[in-house]
């Protein structure tokens, strides 16, 4: 093995590890991806400045306001009490007896609507504590659920999913997000059902073995999580109160509270396949316009005047509600910086690992997985997305460095681009789930419940099944192709 292939190999792993230590992937990528420039023998000033900033640079200026408008909505829809309408509204309709599937549904439809997954854990916990605890459902059960609505079906499989998972393919393969809508369908369909299942499996065998809402406690701190004795824990991370929900935000009328979420949905529908392909956009062959087709940009315009229209219609119908708008869009402003980045700095990150000389023996041998190129792309994805706990980071650091091949192979061999769009964004929801995902860990710490409690479950529902989706989804596509 030479000494840039151990250097790649080596910056990956330290990759994983040190973000998963709490490091801030805005300054380890750059350092790692310099750590490996320096055993391949690159320049690193040069690397730095050359290749890992203009590509952080581009992601960023392609990608930024989605993660812009998305922050911006799902914190209105949250200030404004929507978030919360809207899952009480779906809790009540399902009822405290069918609790998992309540949360689920109700995590689902904010995510669908494009909602942050942030903002949905923390309004749907306190709803999901008071449900679970009347119910007698295990507590350890709640992260695993809201991860089934928020980070599955709703993230990377549903046709029209706002979510920066199923945008960041639109610009490599010239679609948008209602790609291979059937096959979404069926991955979604897979996740959530398998998912629901076995959370009710599990429901039912850890009351069967006497746990309530709170574990029984053994000598010791243990607690009975898989009827045996377990080490002491360390302790659960601090939460919101768990009643909490019924005083912080106001009353909003449930119909009122979907408005927004269809807007979402419908309006970016009507946009890529009925308004843009009807309009003249001549004028993007231009220099001054990147000399595009509007086949490229259009699945990124329909989520940006979607979720604009969307935002102005929440905050419209809900002025008096929300105490002081401007904070509340700046807060929401801000928020989108810190996640932007990240996820720009991963993609600097992966454009020097392509740019090394060592990085063609990694392309080959994935290149050379499988005479599919669905097969090739899926485990790019999910082995990029898994190391770096991230699933949009993940796929793009795969697209950046072989997202050209994918596509050439894919118009070779006659695979619609549509659906390597969809396997691509499944794809990027499976290992990023993994223990070091920052999303677990925060959902973990607003559910105040440690990874030995209740990870077994989110592991499940969030790795397990998504993966087996994806078999599904290349399998038929391979056999039927997009539909």
């Amino acid at each position: 093995m030479s000494l840039g292939l151990v250097g790649i190999v080596l910056s990956l792993g330290l990759l994983m590890y040190l973000a998963y230590r709490g490091i801030n992937v805005l300054i380890l990528a750059p350092i790692l991806a310099l750590l490996a420039t320096l055993m391949a023998g690159g320049p690193m000033l040069a690397t730095y400045t050359q290749v890992f900033m203009p590509a952080l640079g581009k992601y960023a200026m392609t990608y930024f306001p989605l993660f812009l408008l998305g922050a911006i909505f799902g914190k209105v829809m949250d200030v404004s009490g929507s978030a919360k309408s809207i899952a009480d509204f779906i809790v009540h309709r399902i009822g405290a007896s069918r609790a998992i599937l309540a949360i689920t549904l109700a995590c689902g439809i904010l995510t669908y609507g494009g909602v942050s997954l942030f903002v949905v854990a923390f309004a749907v916990f306190p709803i999901a504590a008071a449900l679970f605890k009347e119910a007698g459902l295990p507590k350890r059960l709640i992260p695993a659920t809201i991860a089934l609505g928020s980070f599955t079906f709703t993230m990377t499989a549903l046709p029209g999913t706002p979510a920066i998972q199923n945008a960041i393919p639109a610009p490599y393969f010239s679609t948008n997000a209602f790609a291979a809508p059937g096959l979404g369908t069926i991955a979604g369909l897979i996740m959530l059902v398998g998912g629901v299942l076995w959370l009710d499996r599990r429901s039912k065998t850890l009351i069967a073995a006497g746990e309530g809402y709170e574990p029984p406690v053994v000598a010791g701190g243990g607690f009975l999580g898989f009827g045996k004795k377990a080490p002491a824990d360390p302790g659960p991370a601090p939460t919101r109160g768990e009643d909490e929900h019924l005083m912080e935000r106001p009353d909003v009328p449930a119909w009122l509270s979907f408005l927004p979420i269809v807007v979402v949905i419908g309006l970016n529908y009507v946009l890529v396949n009925w308004i843009f392909p009807s309009m003249d956009f001549a004028y993007l062959q231009q220099e001054a316009y990147g000399s595009v087709g509007i086949d490229e940009v259009a699945g990124i315009w329909g989520i940006i005047v979607a979720l604009v229209a969307a935002i102005a219609l929440n905050l419209g119908t809900n002025w008096n509600r929300i105490q002081d708008v401007t904070k509340t869009v700046n807060e929401g402003t801000m928020g989108s910086l810190l996640p932007i980045f990240n996820t720009a700095s991963e993609v600097g990150y992966g454009a020097v690992i392509a740019s090394l000389a060592a990085f063609t023996t990694i392309k080959d041998a994935v290149l050379g997985v499988s005479s599919n190129p669905l097969v090739s792309l899926a485990l790019s994805v999910n082995v990029l997305a898994g190391i770096t706990g991230s699933a949009s980071g993940g796929m793009s650091i795969a697209l950046e460095a072989l997202g050209d091949q994918f596509r050439t192979l894919g118009i070779e061999q006659g695979i619609n681009p549509e659906l390597l769009h969809r396997v691509t964004a499944i794809a990027s929801g499976g290992f990023d789930a993994l223990p070091h995902n920052g999303a677990v860990i925060t959902l973990l710490g607003i559910c105040g419940l440690t990874h030995r409690q209740s990870y077994k479950d989110i592991g499940v529902v969030a790795v397990l099944i998504p993966v087996i989706a994806l078999v599904v989804v290349i399998v038929l596509g391979t056999v039927f192709g997009s539909f």
